[in-house]
């Protein structure tokens, strides 16, 4: 008489439809409490990091890799897709309370902290890191015309 085995699914592999297109995400077994969300937002892109305190990379998304091409990957309804993308992994291993941490001037660094604030995440800070210069290098040159 055979035994009866019952069809395995790989544990490790989640599909999950977002945003209309199909993607492969790992299971992660461990629990993240708490973590640090990076939002980069440049004129042409937006990209967003999420990683535990120790620094290592939970999950991460932009504007470009949620399908958006050219032009508009620098629109804030990009940066709230690839934010609400980067998130919904980390939300689902438990995350409870973050640091938000923005870089950058672009049109989607409003809009991802907007939809950061409303994911259900308790943001403990907001902290804003853009580089500016202490007059360090020096400017180029006028433009003569």
């Amino acid at each position: 008489m055979k035994k009866f085995r019952p069809k395995s699914i790989n544990p490790r592999m989640n599909r999950l439809f977002s945003s209309g297109r199909y993607r492969l995400y790992k299971i992660n077994v461990r629990k993240i409490r708490k973590g640090i969300i990076y939002i980069q937002a440049s004129r042409n892109n937006t990209i967003i990091t999420v990683t535990d305190f120790r620094g290592q990379v939970v999950s991460w998304d932009s504007a470009g890799a949620s399908r958006f091409k050219g032009p508009k990957r620098g629109t804030p309804y990009a940066a709230q897709i690839a934010t609400r993308n980067a998130i919904y992994m980390v939300v689902k291993q438990g995350m409870i309370e973050t640091q938000l941490r923005i870089k950058g001037a672009g049109p989607g660094r409003d809009a991802a902290l907007r939809t950061v604030l409303r994911s259900g995440v308790k943001v403990k800070c907001i902290r804003d890191v853009t580089p500016f210069p202490h007059n360090g290098c020096r400017a180029t040159k006028k433009r003569r015309v």
